[in-house]
């Protein structure tokens, strides 16, 4: 009976460490398939309403249709929320984003800012 026990032992073992080497192997592909991106890109209540060069410090205040603001602090390539009128925070105490297709979000202000890799073409490719 003692042999099943460690032969079950030793399959769960082996399959936990599958699972967290597939899940170590998929985090490190997708980190290393970020670009830099090159624009903070600002939406309010699902409006793009800026977007700002990642290249050129600035600090820009964002205000809300709700009568709240967000501060964005973009320096040495990278966007950040230093400041905001929500009563919770989240955005503030997310880390800065620099990669395309990273995200600070906002919700009580309805305000995402997002990084865009390239600037939008002249031309429309669908027609």
């Amino acid at each position: 009976m003692d042999m099943f026990k460690d032969k079950k032992l030793r399959n769960d073992i082996i399959l936990a460490a599958a699972v967290i080497i597939a899940a170590a192997g998929i985090w490190l592909f997708t980190e290393l398939m970020k670009s830099d991106g090159a624009f903070a890109v600002v939406t309010v209540n699902g409006v793009e309403t800026a977007k700002y060069p990642l290249d050129t410090d600035a600090e820009i205040r964002l205000e809300s249709e709700n009568g709240g603001y967000n501060i964005l602090i973009i320096k040495d390539g990278k966007a950040d929320i230093t400041e905001a009128s929500c009563p919770d925070h989240v955005c503030v105490d997310q880390r800065a984003i620099s990669k395309t297709g990273e995200a600070i979000t906002c919700l009580p202000n309805k305000t995402v800012i997002t990084i865009d890799g390239e600037e939008e073409a002249d031309f429309d490719f669908v027609s």
